[in-house]
C-alpha cells in the first residue's frame, strides 16, 4: 500500500515537459525521468558556495555539491521549486533568481530535466541539517581542484550541467 504522505514528484518526457507524477520512492527505485532545479550561488566577491551532502541522502550521499536544488514536487513550477530548495537547503530567501537555462542529465542513479538559476547572496547561510553536512564559500578555481581530485567525491550531475552552462572554471 502506498504511503499517502509520501512526496509526489513531477515526471518529465524526453523533451523536458512535465507529463505526470510519481511517489519519490518509485522515481528513485526505477530511476524515472523527473523534473529538477539547480541554483548556482555566488557572493559579491565572486566566490561560489560549496556544500557537502549528508550521508543519509538517497542519492550521492556525502558528495560535495556547488549548487543547491532538487526535485520538483507535482504541480510545482521550476521557479517555485528553486526558491523552495534554496530556502530549505541554505536558508536563502527573498532574493530574485536569474534564469540560466535548461539541460538534461542521466546516469545509473538519476535521470532528469533541469531548470537552472543563479543568485548572488551576501547574507547568512543556514543549512538544513538533514541535507547539508558542511558548506563554505570557495574561490572558483577551488571547484576545478575538487573536480580533478579523485579523493573528493563531487556530484557528477552538477559537474555536467554546470559545464553545459559554461559556469565552471
Amino acid at each position: 500500500m502506498e504511503d499517502a504522505t509520501e512526496e509526489m514528484v513531477a515526471l518529465c518526457d524526453e523533451q523536458g515537459r512535465v507529463v505526470g507524477a510519481a511517489p519519490r520512492s518509485l522515481m528513485r527505485a526505477r530511476n524515472l525521468r523527473h523534473a529538477a532545479t539547480g541554483i548556482w550561488v555566488t557572493n559579491s566577491a565572486g566566490q561560489v558556495y560549496v556544500h557537502r551532502r549528508t550521508t543519509t541522502k538517497d542519492v550521492y550521499p556525502g558528495y560535495h555539491d556547488f549548487a543547491a536544488g532538487g526535485v520538483l514536487d507535482a504541480g510545482e513550477t521550476p521557479l517555485a521549486c528553486a526558491e523552495r530548495e534554496l530556502a530549505e537547503e541554505l536558508g536563502i530567501s527573498g532574493v530574485p533568481l536569474r534564469f540560466i537555462g535548461e539541460t538534461d542529465y542521466a546516469d545509473e542513479h538519476v535521470d532528469f530535466h533541469a531548470w537552472l538559476y543563479a543568485v548572488t547572496w551576501d547574507g547568512p547561510i543556514r543549512h538544513q541539517p538533514s541535507e547539508v553536512a558542511w558548506g563554505a564559500w570557495v574561490e572558483p578555481e577551488e571547484i576545478r581542484r575538487m573536480i580533478e581530485d579523485p579523493t573528493v567525491p563531487v556530484m557528477p550531475d552538477s559537474v555536467a550541467v554546470w559545464q553545459a552552462m559554461d559556469l565552471l572554471p
